[in-house]
């Protein structure tokens, strides 16, 4: 057992969500633990796979606020002027404007891998920041004013202790687990398909969301003509799909999304994930807060679940602050309660969202089928209601945390 060792704040989980929460306050002058199982840079560590992200415009406003953005080395990145969603084989299709909202962007798309890069970085250069990586936690005992958690790395344990624990290990939370925190969860019996491809002609910035009776269909611009593409299929079909060569994947994917981008060229390779709703029953426990994907999983229909997970970090680390400025316990029940009454209708408002876009449009019901097509109309015509679905999707809803109306901590 190695000595033991104190911080102020704990975070399991060094992924994207764990990393910018560590990096958010990175400049306070909380000492600041961070534990992950998986080794930085390797092929099994989700920051850093073959997987882009899209980041919401608020999403992209809070780095850069936290000062990450201008540090990117984005090279294979695109923003979005022009989201078009469309019901494939009906008439109904709307087309969401960054002008109509009077935004420069809809949102970014960039490579996980360049995201993760600078938030390693940034915790790597911070000197408040100590990492733990890899390592695995072992146990954790809360008590009144303080938890203990034992972490195993490199073959030894060792206790380290915080005032606060933070759960951003993901959807299969190990402290979750741990601490007895109960979920409910919804398998949608579909499946990811996510790879990228290059098109014939140039995307010009436009996103596409295409909505089929077997999922979506989406492919978001990235550099020069090359799309990232999520592919949402029945389970029971994505091993076959996985097992096509890449000329038959190609076509398939033409066929489902038509000529609008011209032929289909090169593939990138091609990975799965399993897609299910997740809501958990606490999101907090006295000296304990779950965040990012170990408190909620949403379909990635809208691009909305790494951007949920960043207005969480984003809340969450201001409510830190403002109690450490008002002399107050970060870790105590009241200022936690806060957090969770300021995430929980943002939270509600995304899951219900993006469930109900799925459940709509799976839907082959005629009377159904009629009015969510006439509904597309109408969002495509009446600027009022475009706008409000803009600020939706873009992260702009409701009261909005310090870092992403650009404001520092």
């Amino acid at each position: 057992m190695v000595d033991d060792a104190e911080f102020d704040l704990i975070i399991v989980g060094g992924g994207l969500v764990g990393a910018s929460l560590a990096c958010s306050l990175a400049t306070s002058k909380l000492r600041i633990a961070v534990v992950e199982a998986v080794p930085f840079r390797s092929e099994q560590q989700p920051s850093f796979d073959d997987r882009t992200v899209a980041l919401a415009y608020s999403s992209c406003r809070i780095l850069e606020t936290m000062g990450l953005w201008s540090k990117m080395d984005i090279v294979d990145g695109c923003d979005i002027k022009t989201i078009h969603i469309s019901d494939r084989g009906h008439f109904g299709f709307a087309r969401l404007h960054a002008s109509d909202a009077g935004l420069q962007a809809l949102g970014y798309v960039i490579p996980t891998r360049t995201l993760g890069a600078a938030l390693l970085a940034g915790m790597s250069n911070a000197e408040n920041i100590t990492i733990f990586c890899p390592a695995s936690v072992e146990s954790v005992v809360m008590h009144d004013d303080s938890t203990e958690v034992v972490i195993e790395e490199a073959g030894q344990h060792r206790t380290i202790g915080a005032r606060l624990l933070v759960a951003a290990d993901g959807v299969h939370s190990t402290i979750r687990e741990k601490i007895g925190i109960t979920y409910r969860q919804r398998m949608y019996q579909q499946t990811a398909i996510v790879t990228n491809i290059e098109t014939e002609l140039p995307h010009q910035q436009v996103a596409y969301e295409r909505f089929m009776p077997t999922g979506p269909l989406a492919l978001l611009p990235m550099d020069k003509e090359r799309c990232a593409v999520i592919w949402s299929n029945p389970a029971d079909r994505v091993d076959e799909m996985l097992a096509w060569d890449d000329e038959t994947f190609l076509a398939a994917l033409q066929h489902a999304f038509g000529d609008r981008l011209g032929k289909f060229g090169k593939i990138g390779r091609r990975v799965s994930y399993p897609l299910a709703l997740t809501e958990v029953e606490e999101t907090i426990k006295p000296r304990l807060v779950l965040i990012g994907n170990a408190a909620h999983t949403v379909h990635p229909v809208a691009g909305q679940g790494f951007n949920l997970g960043l207005r969480d970090v984003a809340t969450l680390a201001e409510e830190i602050v403002e109690a450490q400025r008002g002399n107050k316990d970060f870790g105590a029940l009241d200022v936690l309660q806060r957090y969770q009454q300021r995430r929980r209708r943002d939270t509600q408002a995304v899951s219900r969202f993006t469930d109900g876009l799925i459940r709509i449009f799976s839907n082959t019901l005629m009377p159904l089928l009629v009015l969510r097509n006439a509904s597309l109309v109408v969002v495509d015509l009446f600027p009022g209601i475009k706008k409000m679905f803009i600020r939706r999707t873009s992260g702009l809803a409701g009261r909005l945390p310090r870092l992403a109306r650009g404001l520092r901590l």
